[in-house]
This record gives C-alpha cells, sequence and structure tokens, in this order.
C-alpha cells in the first residue's frame, strides 16, 4: 500500500469580491472549499477541473504561498499551516513549484545562470565552484545544454523555458512539487516531451508531484492518482485506471467526453453541459453541479450529497445512493 506524503485537511480559501471599498468587505469568493485530499509518496496526484474550480489556489494553499482561511496540511506528523514563518523556511526547500506560464515566472534581466544560483545560494553553503558544477548538473539532468547557463530567458523557447523553470525547482533537491499547468501553454508535442522529462526525473529522484491541469487527456499520462474538482469542491477522486473504467460523477464524465480521440470517424454518444460554470461568489445551494448536470434529480438542488464509494474511488453524487 502507497504511503502517506501529505495528509490535505478540510482546506478552505476565499477572496474579497465586489465593486468599491465597501462590498469588497461583505462579498466572499470561495475558491477552495473544505477540500481533503491525501498525496502519496513518489506517486503523482493529477487535480483537474475547469478553469476558475480552484485547483491552482489548493495548490498555492498547500506551500502556504496563499494562506487559507481554515485546513490542516500534515507531514510527518506536523501540520505545516501552523507553523510560524521563521520554522517553515526550513522546510521551503523540500518543496517547489513549476508554473503555467515559463516566460513570466522567470526574471528576464538574469541569466540561467544567475537564476539557478540564486537559489542555490540562498538554500546552501556551496562554495562558487560546487554551485557552478551543480547548475551544469541541473542542465544536463532537464536536457538543456551546458553553454545554456550564459543565456537569458528571452533566447529560449517555450519548452526550453519550462525545462530552466523545472531545473530551477530542482535546485534545492525537494520532495514535492507543485505542478501548476506547466504544459497548458505549449505545442502539444512539446507537451509530451515535457511531460515524459517530468516522469523520468520523478523516477531518478523519488519526487512526489501534485500535477494540476484542465485536460484530462494529458492528467492520464503522468497520474497514479485524479481528483476531479468543480466550484472549489472534490467532486471525485480515483486511481488513473479506475476511474477511466468506472467513471461515477457526471461532471467527470464530460470532461472525458471532451478529449479528442485520435480516429478519423469516431463518434461517440456525448454528455452535453449547458451553461457557465455558477458565480463562486453566489454559488447554488445543494450540488453545484446541479445548474449544468443533465441528468440531475430533485435532491441535487436540495443538498449537498454525501461521499459514495470507498477511499479508492469515491465520488459526491445523488445518483450513487441507488447504485
Amino acid at each position: 500500500m502507497d504511503k502517506v506524503y501529505l495528509s490535505i485537511k478540510n482546506i478552505s480559501k476565499e477572496f474579497p469580491a465586489g465593486e468599491g471599498l465597501f462590498r469588497a468587505s461583505k462579498l466572499r469568493l470561495k475558491a477552495v472549499n473544505n477540500v481533503s485530499l491525501d498525496v502519496y509518496k513518489g506517486k503523482t496526484l493529477g487535480l483537474v477541473g475547469e478553469s476558475g474550480c480552484g485547483k491552482s489556489t489548493l495548490g498555492r494553499c498547500i506551500l502556504r504561498l496563499t494562506e487559507p482561511e481554515k485546513g490542516e496540511v500534515i507531514y510527518n506528523g506536523i501540520d505545516l499551516l501552523r507553523m510560524d514563518k521563521n520554522n517553515f523556511r526550513k522546510f521551503r526547500k523540500k518543496f517547489q513549484i513549476i508554473f503555467q506560464d515559463p516566460y513570466s515566472s522567470l526574471n528576464p534581466r538574469m541569466t540561467v545562470g544567475d537564476i539557478l544560483t540564486e537559489i542555490i545560494k540562498f538554500h546552501s553553503e556551496k562554495s562558487s565552484a560546487d554551485t557552478r558544477k551543480k547548475c551544469f548538473e541541473l542542465l544536463n539532468v532537464t536536457g538543456l545544454t551546458r553553454n545554456s547557463i550564459n543565456k537569458y530567458p528571452h533566447e529560449f523557447s517555450g519548452g526550453q523555458r519550462q525545462r530552466i523553470a523545472i531545473a530551477r525547482a530542482l535546485a534545492v533537491e525537494p520532495e514535492f512539487i507543485v505542478c501548476d499547468e506547466p504544459v497548458s501553454a505549449l505545442d502539444v508535442s512539446i507537451q509530451s516531451q515535457i511531460i515524459n522529462l517530468l516522469k523520468e526525473l520523478q523516477s531518478e529522484f523519488g519526487l512526489t508531484y501534485l500535477f494540476i491541469s484542465h485536460d484530462l487527456s494529458v492528467v492520464k499520462h503522468i497520474s497514479d492518482y485524479i481528483a476531479v474538482m468543480y466550484l472549489g469542491k472534490v467532486t471525485e477522486y480515483s486511481d488513473k485506471n479506475k476511474l477511466f473504467e468506472n467513471t461515477y460523477h457526471p461532471y467527470t464524465k464530460s470532461l472525458l467526453d471532451a478529449v479528442p480521440v485520435p480516429e478519423p470517424g469516431f463518434r461517440r454518444e456525448r454528455i452535453k453541459l449547458k451553461g457557465e460554470i455558477p458565480n463562486p461568489v453566489n454559488p447554488p445551494g445543494g450540488c453545484a453541479f446541479h445548474t449544468r448536470c443533465p441528468v440531475k434529480i430533485s435532491d441535487c438542488e436540495k443538498t449537498f450529497p454525501e461521499k459514495y464509494g470507498d477511499e479508492n474511488h469515491y465520488a459526491y453524487c445523488h445518483l450513487m445512493k441507488n447504485l
């Protein structure tokens, strides 16, 4: 059985919403709403959902780049969210992030060598010679040439810039990396290269990933477990194989139906969603998905569903009570 690396319990995060000084203090946007998940050591948890569902905010809350209103992130029996910032700084090198846009996340005025050197020196006491040697090792392991060390971010392609961002994340020898849509800004052919690189690095260094994406076809290739989010809540969770073989929630089925099939002439019956995602400032009662669900029942509008299934595969859906 896989060992739990991080236990995420009841994380919630709200942001001020509205217009003007007075309204902003009253209206709250519920970005993440009472989310609990386990991340297993050496494995990849894929977090998937439409834009605005709260998946990136959850990733930032785990790393304390955004402070949640409530919840726990348990690591080796320690709640990371209850630590003061000075003590948490000691753990910071264990947890890194790869951002979606590799261009805006890299300082355009710094060379690749400066970018890598800065983080290595901040978290270690290596000599200049050892630091430079470490930089070359990072470039090599991420598929970049040695002469890249003196170049600036604008001199690289999108895929190469993302390799630099990956090298930066690896510079402090982390255990856990949040991959926040790291391939969504790249061409399809480059996406596969970056995903393969992440898998190779995970195998080589024993890394644990939280891989965030809106594309189930991408998540399928890298994840061991998958959690589906909708409007700040987890709607379904499973290991990868079970999710694709036996989908529980109508929302997950609609995401699967949206994945293109590389087979000319192939036709399948699709679940077509109507309307837009509800306003997270004023979410609908009951199951939040009921405003778009093509198979909803009366209970969906009245009460939020219980968790059905087992710990290996569950969903929050009223339709499952009769299964």
